[in-house]
Order: C-alpha cells, then sequence, then structure tokens
C-alpha cells in the first residue's frame, strides 16, 4: 500500500478488500487477488480479491435463495433501509469523497458532489419503495374485476462503470432495493474500492444477507457470462461503453432478460447567436469539466453560431485555462487525472487527428509531463468535418468548436451521431428551445443548464446510448413486473373468460 497520508491509510485500511456473498465476506475461490491504483501517482492503494466464475455462480446462488423472502419484506421495511443508508452515507460524506477521489482521480470538490447526487437515489428510492402502486378496476363489459399487481422482476445482475463509482452504484442498487429484487454487483475493476465501502453500510443500515452480493474482477466476462446464462437471473442493468451493451444485449436475448442499457454519449452543446455567452461558458464548464470530461453526459461538441463563435470562444478558453491539473486531493486542483494510460492515450490520438486535419489547440492540446495520468484542458478551433473527435466519445478535458449559421444547420449538426443520450442548447428564446427540444434526438436536454443529472428525473438516453432508465418515476419500474389478475363478477360469481 502507498499513501501519502495517515488519513488515506485509516480509511483505506476500512475497505473491505474480500468479496461480499451472502451477507459474508470473503476471499476469492481461487486465492486470486488484482491491486486498485492511484490513477495520478500509479502505485497502489489496496490489493483486492479477484473473482472467478465460481464466486459469480455462489453470487447468485446467496440472490436466488433470499429474493422470496425479500420480495414479501414490506415495503415501508425497504424504504426504511434505504433512509437509513442514506444518512449512514450523508455522515461519511467526506470518507467517500476521499475513497473516489484516490481510485478515480476526480477532485475532492467533485466527489463530495457525488456523495450528495449518489446519497439522493437512496433517499428518492426510499420514499418510491413505497409507491409502487397497481390499480383496481371494473371491466369496460361490467363482467369481471381488472387486479393489476407489481411484483419484483427477480435476481439482478447490476454492472457499474469506473467514472462515478458511488452514484452509479446507488442509481441502480436503490431502485431494486425498493422494488424487492436481490442483486450481483460487478463493479468496475478500476474502482471498486467505493463499491465495497458502499456495501458494508448497506449491511450496516440493515439489508438482510444475501439481498446484496459484490464480485469485483478483472474477468468481467468470465464471471457475468455463466450469470447471464443462468435462468435464475431475470434483469440486466449495464451502465458503460455502446460496444460492450451491444455484446451484453446479444447474451441477453438468450434468456430474455429484461434490461437497463446506459451507453455512450456523444453530447452537442449548442450556443445560439441570443445566448448569455457568460451563462453559456459557466454551462459549458460544467458540462465539459465534469469529472475531467469523463462522463458520459460529458459535453463533447460545442456547436456555437458563427457570430458569436470568436467571443464563446475566447471566454471559454481562459475559463479552461484557469484550471490547475493535480492530485484530487490537493486544494489548488481543479482537473485531476485521467483514469489509466490508455485513456489518456486515446484523447491524445483524438486530440492529434483533428489537429492533422486543420484543427487549432487555443490552449492545451498535450498530455502533462510527470506521474500520474493527467492531459491538459484543451480547446480547438477549426475542427473539420469528418474529424474522429466529433463522432467518437471523447472522455476527457478536451472541447472541439464548430459553427453554424442557421437553426436548421444546428439541429442537423447536432443529431449526426449515432448516440442520443444528452444535449444543452442555450437561447433566450423559450420557443426556440422548445423547438430544439422537440427536434434533437436525445433522451435529455439541458435548456440553459450545463448539468442536468437529478435522482428525481428519469436518467437515459435513445438510438445508441442505451435503453430504459434510471432514476425518477420510471426508475423503479424497471425492476418491476406487472401481473393482471381477472376475477369473477362479485355479484353473480360467473367465471372470467
Amino acid at each position: 500500500m502507498s499513501v501519502t497520508t495517515e488519513r488515506e491509510s485509516e480509511l483505506l485500511a476500512s475497505v473491505p478488500t474480500g468479496l461480499l456473498i451472502g451477507g459474508q465476506w470473503r476471499p476469492a475461490a481461487a486465492g486470486g487477488t488484482f491491486d486498485v491504483e492511484d490513477p495520478s501517482t500509479g502505485k497502489t492503494l489496496l490489493t483486492i480479491a479477484d473473482a472467478g466464475p465460481e464466486d459469480g455462480a455462489a453470487a447468485l446462488d446467496a440472490a436466488a435463495a433470499a429474493q422470496e423472502s425479500w420480495a414479501r419484506t414490506a415495503p415501508r421495511e425497504r424504504g426504511e433501509i434505504l433512509r437509513r443508508a442514506f444518512e449512514l452515507v450523508t455522515e461519511r460524506a467526506d470518507d467517500f469523497a476521499l475513497l473516489m477521489t484516490l481510485e478515480m482521480g476526480k477532485p475532492l470538490t467533485e466527489a463530495r458532489g457525488e456523495v450528495t447526487y449518489g446519497a439522493e437515489f437512496l433517499r428518492w428510492f426510499s420514499e418510491e419503495a413505497v409507491r409502487a402502486f397497481g390499480r383496481y378496476s371494473v371491466s369496460p363489459d361490467g363482467k369481471s374485476r381488472l387486479l393489476v399487481n407489481k411484483k419484483p422482476v427477480g435476481p439482478c445482475l447490476l454492472i457499474t462503470p469506473w467514472n462515478f463509482p458511488l452514484a452509479m452504484a446507488t442509481r441502480k442498487i436503490a431502485p431494486a432495493v425498493a422494488a424487492g429484487c436481490t442483486m450481483v454487483l460487478k463493479p468496475a475493476n478500476l474502482t471498486p474500492l467505493t463499491s465495497s465501502l458502499f456495501a458494508a453500510v448497506m449491511q450496516e443500515a440493515g439489508l438482510p444477507d444475501g439481498v446484496l452480493n459484490v464480485v469485483h474482477t478483472r474477468d468481467a466476462g468470465g464471471v457475468t457470462g455463466p450469470l447471464i446464462k443462468d435462468e435464475r437471473l431475470r434483469k440486466l442493468s449495464f451502465t458503460g461503453s455502446t460496444p460492450v451493451g451491444r455484446s451484453l444485449l446479444e447474451a441477453a436475448a438468450g434468456n430474455v432478460l429484461r434490461t437497463s442499457m446506459e451507453l455512450g454519449g456523444n453530447a452537442p452543446f449548442v450556443v445560439f447567436e441570443d445566448a448569455d455567452l457568460d451563462a453559456a461558458v459557466t454551462g459549458a464548464m460544467l458540462a465539459k469539466l465534469r469529472n475531467m470530461g469523463e462522463a458520459c453526459t460529458a459535453a463533447n461538441r460545442f456547436i456555437v453560431h458563427e457570430s458569436v463563435a470568436e467571443e464563446f470562444g475566447r471566454k471559454f478558453a481562459a475559463k479552461m485555462a484557469d484550471m490547475p491539473t493535480g492530485r484530487g486531493t490537493e486544494d489548488e486542483t481543479k482537473v485531476g487525472p485521467l483514469i489509466d494510460g490508455k485513456s489518456r492515450d486515446k484523447v491524445h490520438d483524438l486530440v492529434s487527428d483533428a489537429l492533422g486535419n486543420g484543427a487549432t489547440a487555443v490552449i492545451g492540446g498535450a498530455p502533462v509531463d510527470g506521474p500520474g495520468y493527467f492531459y491538459q484542458p484543451t480547446v480547438l478551433t477549426g475542427v473539420a468535418a469528418g474529424s474522429r473527435i466529433l463522432k467518437e466519445e471523447i472522455f476527457g478535458p478536451v472541447a472541439p468548436i464548430v459553427t453554424f449559421s442557421t437553426e436548421d444547420e444546428a439541429v442537423r449538426l447536432a443529431n449526426d451521431t449515432e448516440y442520443g443520450l444528452v444535449a444543452y442548447v442555450f437561447t433566450k428564446d423559450l420557443n426556440r428551445g422548445l423547438r430544439m427540444g422537440e427536434r434533437l434526438e436525445t433522451g435529455m436536454l439541458g435548456l440553459n443548464a450545463g448539468v442536468v443529472s437529478n435522482a428525481a428525473a428519469p436518467f437515459g438516453g435513445v438510438k445508441q446510448s442505451g435503453l430504459g432508465r434510471e432514476g425518477g418515476l420510471e426508475g423503479i419500474e424497471e425492476y418491476l413486473y406487472t401481473q393482471y389478475i381477472g376475477i369473477a363478477d362479485p355479484y353473480t360469481d360467473s367465471p372470467v373468460g
């Protein structure tokens, strides 16, 4: 273990390093382990259990064994467990924030924001647990009664990404708990520590053994593949890249699993000529640099009206230039490292391709020398159509700017992508904003806002950004199925049919 402060050492010592199966923390059956690194230094934080297929099977065994009793648990009790978990996470906000900063790299200020956001899913779904309503009605012909129930789908496999280690876990676990589903959680192997600490908090909140099982592994396909083929699994929820999502959907088809897929993004950030440019720049900073740009909701393409492009670009570049990079635990740091060397190399490849096609780096444009996986905050202008950076998800602190002249052109450029997760539009014209909402092919829209994520709102996309929704009233529905019961007319006792 290599850490820099006693506080960090004490926190890491409190994180479980085993697998959580049936309420017990235990080593991998085959004894395998792997190291979790600090991306700002490349040094090892902790060595943890590396699950194999037999561990995944044991986790699903535990989830399946617990499903019936957990489904019968009173909704109020499930809600109270989530409420206690919300309070415990909030009490330990500093611990969760520091742990995320250590294993993922985001500055502490951002990590604290994620704790608040992630905890809110626990509070929201603690309230939704008692509102999974069905209905009772008289059939249209009056000859029977219609009873509609909402029931938990059953054991779920939840696969979370590395970029929001707490929020992506709570966004899936909270509605599953509220609905009465048991779970196997497979966190990203780059950032598994936060998930383990959160699972320990769920135990402390009173979650029964076997309801939540955690298997971290470097062999994701070897562990999750057999689970997806197991007929006891009834739901798959995945957040990650579109290529992986496609392969998981193919695998899930074999058992016709319920699926939720929150996949890639290529968010357009459209600035019209009448926009408040200072507000647009502020929104651009939020939409671009949240999590160093390593977010599916990050603004990927800045589509700016030609009449204000120069002023917007100048103001945006000035703000980006005032964002020092460094280890997230340092007070002055505004931009932390990218998650690993492969990710940093991909970002630089995209920038190099754009520059090679005639773009200009107003600021940045290169990796940062020294330890860790840092990349300079970058603004590119004159980006040529067809450049890879306009087609591929950047996942880094790089902002390419292109221009447009008409609203129709802005819509065409914004929709010119296989993705459709989120878009951002800045304009003072409300009618135009509403038109853009209707014309843009996107699951979410930030209108004069650079952040849209909210536990009370449905999060998800269209096209190859996925299917299903997380959060909001819709979030719990992903973990419920509808059962209809036909009842004979109580006045005649006549059979239904």
